[in-house]
């Protein structure tokens, strides 16, 4: 049996205690903005919950911005003659940690929880938080948002932290996830799925389900499959962007990076995994020009498998690599993203404004100002 998903651990005892009367609370919080786990939670509580054929009647989808706490909780509190069960998803929940104590607000919802419905269930959903990984590196501003939802509603709620999934755990799931549908997915390939999305698991899914389709009849995803089916159709978009800027074409090189994150499901949240794509190209870039390589029938001998480019980019990727005269300017493109990429890993406010920085010093010659972002780092590449 394949141990638990430590990422996964917080949703998993969410849907076991849904799944017993006994144990199932009257409200829960989910607090966290990664998408994939939120609709693992959405998904297991309509299974247990509200099942399809009194869905239209027991399901409700509520927004602050809309309607009151106080109009919630009497939905809540009023028994339902359609539906033996009421599920209440409450999005927005930052709006009852605004300007103002709140009071009335939060004496009614102290109401409710002391004699709540038991035909009904509250779902608090905070995805105005980011959560790490690590919750020991969660940013200032959402531990603090954390600390106060935790100290008004632990009293009554299930917290379930929907954080960030690890690449460990990234690289595990779709091993076994592929495994469910009898399909085996080799470990390089795993890895290199969750490498190129940067481990978004939305993203990952997807992809996933692409792949299975893909290898059907053969039930085999081979690394290989991943550079093609994965790898090839982003990195079409990516190697324009790499030739605008290794051309210094700044404006270009802007337009198509917003291009690139249009196209992407995951728009600027998906930033990490463009830039573990940037940087890949730029370090073959670096083995190109330090080998000397001037044809595609010589890149194969210097980039190993699981490193090279699809076949479609070779000559692309030579003429952008010999744009550079020396090794220093192309560990100069690699410092700097390696130095963006640890911004976008600290929160910043804005991601995409830490983006068009990045692309702007990529695209500027190095005697002018470079990239220079707002928090120190200590390591570099």
């Amino acid at each position: 049996m394949p141990a638990p998903l430590k990422s996964f651990a917080s949703v998993d005892r969410f849907l076991a205690e849904i799944a017993s009367p006994t144990t199932l609370r009257p409200g829960y919080v989910l607090l966290g903005d990664e998408a994939f786990l939120y609709q693992r939670c959405r998904q297991g509580v309509l299974a247990e919950l509200a099942p399809p054929e009194t869905r239209d009647f027991s399901l409700h989808d509520l927004d602050l911005a809309d309607t009151s706490i106080f109009d919630i909780l009497d939905r809540a509190q009023t028994p339902s003659l359609m539906a033996p069960f009421q599920v209440l998803f409450v999005r927005n929940l930052k709006l009852l940690y605004g300007r103002g104590s709140k009071k009335e607000e939060f004496a009614a919802i102290d109401a409710y929880f002391r004699r709540p419905n038991p035909q009904a269930l509250l779902l608090f959903v905070a995805d105005h938080l980011r959560i790490p990984t690590d919750l020991r590196r969660m940013d200032y501003q959402d531990r603090e948002r954390y600390d106060r939802i935790r100290d008004t509603l632990a009293d009554h709620c299930g917290f379930v932290e929907l954080a960030r999934v690890s690449e460990d755990d990234a690289i595990r799931w779709a091993i076994a996830s592929a495994e469910s549908r009898s399909i085996r997915i080799d470990p390089d390939a795993a890895r290199e799925l969750a490498d190129a999305l940067g481990a978004d698991m939305m993203s990952v899914a997807g992809e996933l389900e692409k792949l299975c389709l893909y290898v059907e009849g053969k039930d085999h995803i081979t690394l290989g499959d991943v550079e093609t089916m994965v790898l090839a159709a982003k990195q079409r978009s990516l190697y324009e962007l790499t030739d605008a800027i290794s051309q210094r074409d700044r404006t270009r090189a802007l337009l198509l990076l917003h291009g690139l994150l249009h196209a992407s499901d995951g728009g600027e949240d998906a930033a990490i995994g463009h830039l573990y794509m940037l940087a890949r190209t730029f370090r073959q870039m670096l083995i190109i020009l330090e080998n000397n390589v001037r044809d595609s029938r010589a890149i194969w001998a210097v980039l190993w498998q699981g490193f090279r480019m699809p076949p479609f980019a070779a000559e692309d990727l030579i003429r952008q690599a010999r744009r550079y005269k020396s090794r220093a300017a192309l560990t100069r493109a690699l410092r700097l993203i390696a130095k963006a990429d640890l911004e976008l890993r600290s929160s910043p406010a804005n991601k995409l404004l830490v983006l068009e920085r990045l692309i702007l010093a990529l695209a500027t010659e190095p005697t002018q100002p470079a990239y220079t972002p707002t928090h120190q780092f200590a390591m570099e590449l």
